[in-house]
């Protein structure tokens, strides 16, 4: 009798236990949100402008390092390239984070309010991101030549990846939210030589994106206990196919970038170095945004705790097929 009763206190008691520690995180995030919430004007362009006499990115985000024949005006060039499409692929990634943010809330409406402020913030927060970026993008528009385009529709790829299981989302979303963390505080912060409103603007990104990695992890853990195995090992699949759709907008993006890089320039390049300038964009961008956010520490903390060693096997295949 004493066995069967504790078949069904113990895990009641395991959910109340996680039901509350969720809850705590969840009002932390909302206190570190009230603190450091910030006015795109007010507090992150302060009236100034791009300097281009600096760099945007940072080597260790650019790979630049590995072009040795370029001289350091044209390195400099191609960290206003990749910078300018650095802003702009977040713009577009967080289109669907928003959305899925929003849906989440929703799902909160009457149930746990903490979450539910919580998950509005994160919404309200990410609009704003949205705006921001959009911002930037005007702004360096206005002092670099004609002929660069952003090649993906944001509101096409949103719908895309939000066709997908909300625990495939939610992958995505963490490891977007915790590479942000580490670009910022690992190469864009100690960098001194970049733009200083360059180098603000993800300063005051950063310390919004630390709560949302946070809610992400929650909200991705939640899912996660919801899951049968039959039903996690299809939303694994989606999440490779989210990464390879992911893959296809920076490949995309890497050829139209290395094309008007090569615009720019003021002297030719020959074709081995041309095909050279095309293979490190592409692997600049497949490290920002999918190698550094999947091969995360802390998300592969969190996802080994989901999958299996052979599921885990399995996604490492596909990260190999992407190069990343």
């Amino acid at each position: 009798m004493n066995a069967a009763l504790d078949m069904i206190v113990s895990p009641l008691n395991e959910r109340l236990f996680q039901e509350n520690s969720d809850r705590a995180r969840y009002a932390r995030c909302i206190k570190a949100s009230r603190r450091v919430r910030w006015d795109i004007d007010a507090d992150v362009f302060r009236g100034r402008t791009f300097d281009f006499r600096r760099k945007f990115l940072p080597d260790s985000l650019t790979k630049v390092n590995e072009l040795p024949f370029l001289t350091p005006e044209e390195q400099r060039s191609m960290s206003h390239v990749q910078g300018r499409t650095y802003a702009s692929i977040f713009g577009l990634v967080e289109r669907f984070i928003a959305a899925k943010t929003l849906q989440l809330a929703c799902s909160h409406g009457l149930g746990d309010q903490m979450a539910l402020e919580g998950l509005v913030r994160f919404s309200d927060e990410e609009l704003k991101h949205q705006e921001l970026f959009r911002r930037i993008e005007a702004a360096i528009a206005q002092h670099m030549p004609g002929g660069y385009a952003p090649t993906t529709d944001p509101n096409e790829f949103a719908r895309a990846v939000l066709d997908k299981s909300t625990w495939a989302v939610l992958a995505l979303n963490c490891q977007v939210e915790l590479f942000t963390q580490i670009h910022y505080r690992e190469s864009i912060e100690p960098d001194e030589e970049l733009s200083d409103l360059y180098r603000d603007v993800f300063r005051f990104h950063w310390v919004e994106e630390c709560q949302h990695a946070i809610m992400d992890e929650i909200e991705w853990s939640r899912e996660d206990r919801k899951l049968s195995p039959q039903e996690r090992e299809h939303a694994l699949d989606e999440l490779i196919e989210l990464l390879e759709l992911l893959d296809d907008v920076l490949r995309s993006q890497s050829a139209a970038d290395a094309a008007y890089f090569l615009r720019l320039c003021e002297r030719g390049f020959n074709a081995e170095e041309q095909q050279e300038i095309r293979r490190t964009v592409l692997r600049a961008y497949r490290w920002q945004y999918i190698g550094s956010g999947v091969r995360h520490p802390h998300f592969q903390r969190l996802l080994g705790g989901m999958i299996s060693g052979s599921q885990m096997q399995r996604l490492e295949a596909a990260l190999a097929a992407l190069d990343c």
